[in-house]
């Protein structure tokens, strides 16, 4: 009988415990889901008021200064514990040194749009290089219409993909986002090597963090620059989160000790 009353408080302890948890995930959702506890608007990093961020209405994070030496450092040795190479530089010169001496003679290139990868000048480079493939040049020649399959298989699968991302967290995870998406499936998988270039305002604490991030920050920015450039606005369609490579030495995060891109 004893043993019974045991093993009956123990479950309802567990059963208690699991409501408990279903209280406060249902909690958590609503809060997301609503913008701000009270149901009104939050304010973005412009003023501007926005409803509906996946984040909610907190404390603002200054996402635009880079990370202390020990952060950075201590993020570093994360990606590397993750199977990602990493290597810290100072400026946006010396990460494009380093991004050029990875890349081989007459691989075939490609990017994700990044403001990054403009911000240090290796987009114009490539460009013009006689020594590689830059896919951007040669899709661009081709026609959507009668080669879009074509089109579609060499942005897929380059020998070197090029780009950046929104957030990289301090225990090593990196996150992308995109509104086409049309850069994160080589990142993941499908680019035989893959160089991202990382701004140090880009390390956050965690991936909660890394979504306000892309939501609070990002969005806003990205948006405001397609506007001006094609008259439409961005949205965030896909998320990539990169927990680790299970091919060590195929991506490479060069983090620059200054804020780069958004």
């Amino acid at each position: 009988m004893r043993g019974d009353s045991e093993l009956r408080t123990r479950r309802s302890r567990v059963q208690r415990l699991q409501r408990q948890s279903a209280v406060f995930a249902v909690r958590r959702s609503v809060r997301w889901s609503m913008g701000s506890p009270s149901g009104k608007p939050c304010a973005s990093r412009s003023g501007r008021e926005y409803r509906g961020s996946v984040t909610g209405c907190r404390a603002m994070v200054d996402f635009t200064t880079p990370a202390t030496e020990d952060r950075i450092q201590r993020t570093a040795d994360a990606l590397r514990a993750n199977n990602i190479e990493t290597v810290v530089v100072d400026t946006g010169a010396d990460a494009k040194r380093e991004v050029l001496a990875r890349i081989p003679d007459g691989a075939e290139v490609h990017s994700g749009a990044s403001k990054t990868l403009q911000d240090i000048g290796i987009v114009a480079e490539l460009e013009t290089s006689p020594r590689i493939d830059w896919l951007r040049k040669r899709t661009a020649a081709m026609d959507r219409a009668t080669q879009g399959r074509e089109i579609r298989k060499l942005a897929a699968a380059p020998d070197v993909m090029l780009g950046s991302v929104a957030a990289v967290t301090e225990d090593g995870k990196l996150v992308a986002a995109s509104n086409s998406g049309s850069q994160l499936g080589p990142y993941a998988a499908s680019a035989g090597k893959v160089i991202l270039v990382v701004g140090a305002q880009k390390i956050v604490t965690d991936l909660d963090e890394a979504l306000r991030r892309i939501y609070d920050h990002m969005l806003e920015l990205e948006s405001e620059r397609l506007q001006k450039a094609i008259g439409v606005e961005s949205h965030v369609s896909y998320i990539l989160v990169t927990n680790r490579d299970p091919r060590p030495g195929r991506t490479t995060t060069i983090i620059v000790r200054e804020a780069l891109g958004f």
